[in-house]
């Protein structure tokens, strides 16, 4: 599962609100898909650049993430490769793809869980709830100090 960071919980949540205010999604698209528009949030490259990118490579998404090498110097491993190094695993970008993450989906109430991958609002749900599990992580992992109180006799 991805890193619990601020820098990846903020990158889920610009990528939902982008898609969620019309930008450019076409799932069958390598620069325009779940994972195309997350690329395009941490790379900053556009979707013209990421698709450009991912056919000199072949396959879909599940593909090339199969196919990755961290050498390669391919220009989509180093789409790929800034993903990964950014806090994302090759299982959370295949889970993205089709939106199958179990730990995610079970967050879900029931009615909601039969996500479709290729459906621009189900992918927004999917984004939200997963930067909603990382934030929650981040916030339990963090421990603040027991202070003892100081009781009135004391002041006197």
């Amino acid at each position: 599962m991805a890193r619990a960071s601020l820098e990846i919980i903020d990158a889920l949540r610009r990528t939902a609100k982008k898609l969620e205010e019309g930008s450019v999604y076409m799932w069958g698209h390598m620069g325009s898909c779940n994972c195309g528009n997350l690329a395009q949030e941490i790379t900053k490259l556009s979707k013209g650049q990421i698709h450009a990118y991912a056919m000199q490579g072949r396959g879909d998404w599940n593909e090339q993430l199969n196919d990755y090498c961290e050498t390669s110097q391919m220009p989509i491993d180093l789409v790929i490769h800034e993903l990964l190094t950014s806090g994302f695993s090759i299982e959370d970008l295949k889970n993205l793809e089709k939106l199958s993450d179990h730990k995610i989906l079970s967050r879900l109430p029931l009615e909601k869980r039969y996500l479709k991958h290729n459906v621009r609002a189900d992918v927004i749900v999917y984004v939200r709830e997963w930067a909603n599990m990382l934030e929650d992580e981040l916030l339990s992992s963090i421990k603040l100090p027991e202070f003892e109180l100081e009781t009135e006799t004391e002041y006197a």
